[in-house]
């Protein structure tokens, strides 16, 4: 068959294009570091690269969530560190005002000590995490969470809602805790609280209580103790309210009633009361609570008899518990705190170990292998070589040479 001149220069121009094309692509393979270079090239590899790629990100993504989760909690936790301190000064100052041989002054110079740990705590409680987000607000972080009321104390005006931060594909966790929670409630076995009337006459000074029988009829009801004629009688706050224990009063002696007893020093007058109720219904909220022992600090003893520094003695006993409370809630919210965070570092630890994994099979998908991909970039920079120089010696080749 003859092969036109024509022929002869469109198919080596064609073969030698070819050529250049695969030298190229090798060359771009190079560049980028893939086996692939359009979806085209591997439809099924491209996918799969696709697919980890999206999980790579989506991992990326739970990882920033995490360290945000973990500078709010931070932050929380620098605040529960801040009120545990002050609620045991507070504690340690309570029990100090209980020094019989002090004067009015000096437990009026407690009581402003005492305020000034109050003032630094609703300063705690309403504090920041530096981007004007309250911490103990709930969903309503734009305002401070606790502002003074118009009869006095502190009102909680935040809610209870929790902000709540996804921090890997299945799990939610709580970035906050609400004041509420914090600051005006107590655990559940947190027990009783008893406290004195306010009109009681008489010298009677509480002890605290003890159970003594758990599975008791009456167990975990509230009480109210009332004396008359010598004889004490205990009701339940129930409506109507049913007698758990009468008795002859005789100081110092256990008063049994509904699986706890507490005894009662001094003399108590006719009509005294005391009231015996479970924590969550004796009062929780702890800034209430060491406003009325500022309160009792400051009401001067001179004057009132025995009846007064039975008053302060009985304020302070119930201040004690109850700031006892509040402090046994805080540290347990610091210990939810502590536990999210410890949740968040192994979140980490296994977040790192899939983002190596995904990273180690995406590169077994796309990244080429440089030692072959060279390897075959000097094979067909050679063919290609050749091939120009075998056309350019036949290109050169006329009967004029041979004449």
């Amino acid at each position: 068959m003859r092969i036109s001149t024509s022929s002869f220069y469109e198919q080596n121009v064609i073969a030698m294009g070819q050529q250049q094309q695969k030298l190229f692509r090798v060359q771009q393979q190079l560049a980028t570091n893939s086996k692939f270079l359009t979806a085209g090239d591997d439809p099924v590899a491209a996918a799969r690269s696709l697919g980890v790629s999206q999980t790579l990100s989506e991992n990326a993504q739970f990882a920033t969530s995490r360290q945000r989760a973990t500078l709010a909690l931070t932050t929380e936790e620098g605040a529960l560190n801040s009120v545990t301190s002050i609620l045991q000064n507070i504690k340690t100052l309570t029990v100090a005002a209980g020094n019989g041989t002090l004067t009015d002054a000096d437990r009026a110079s407690l009581a402003t000590t005492i305020q000034s740990g109050l003032d630094q705590l609703i300063g705690v409680a309403n504090s920041d995490d530096g981007n004007g987000q309250y911490l103990f607000a709930g969903f309503k972080s734009g305002s401070p969470p606790f502002v003074a009321s118009s009869g006095g104390g502190v009102q909680y005006v935040g809610d209870q809602g929790q902000r709540l931060m996804q921090v890997d594909v299945a799990r939610q966790i709580s970035t906050s805790d609400d004041g509420r929670s914090v600051f005006q409630s107590v655990q559940g076995g947190a027990g009783y609280v008893t406290s004195s009337s306010a009109s009681n006459t008489g010298t009677g000074v509480f002890s605290s209580v003890s159970v003594n029988d758990a599975t008791a009829a009456n167990y975990g009801k509230d009480f109210t103790i009332s004396f008359a004629a010598g004889n004490y009688t205990v009701s339940t706050k129930d409506t109507p309210p049913v007698v758990a224990a009468t008795g002859t009063f005789t100081a110092g002696q256990p008063i049994s009633f509904g699986g706890v007893q507490l005894s009662i020093t001094g003399a108590p007058a006719d009509g005294d009361t005391f009231d015996v109720s479970t924590a969550k219904n004796a009062g929780t909220d702890v800034f209430e609570a060491i406003g009325k022992l500022v309160t009792a600090l400051r009401t001067p003893l001179t004057g009132g008899g025995d009846a007064a520094k039975a008053q302060l003695l009985n304020a302070l006993s119930t201040a004690n518990v109850k700031v006892t409370n509040a402090h046994d809630n805080v540290l347990t919210v610091l210990s939810s705190v502590g536990s999210r965070q410890n949740e968040i570092d192994a979140l980490d630890s296994s977040g790192a170990d899939s983002k190596l994994q995904e990273e180690s099979y995406l590169s077994s998908i796309q990244d080429l292998d440089p030692y072959s991909a060279i390897a075959e970039f000097y094979q067909r920079q050679s063919s290609l070589q050749a091939t120009q120089m075998t056309f350019a010696r036949l290109n050169s080749i006329s009967l004029f040479n041979y004449l």
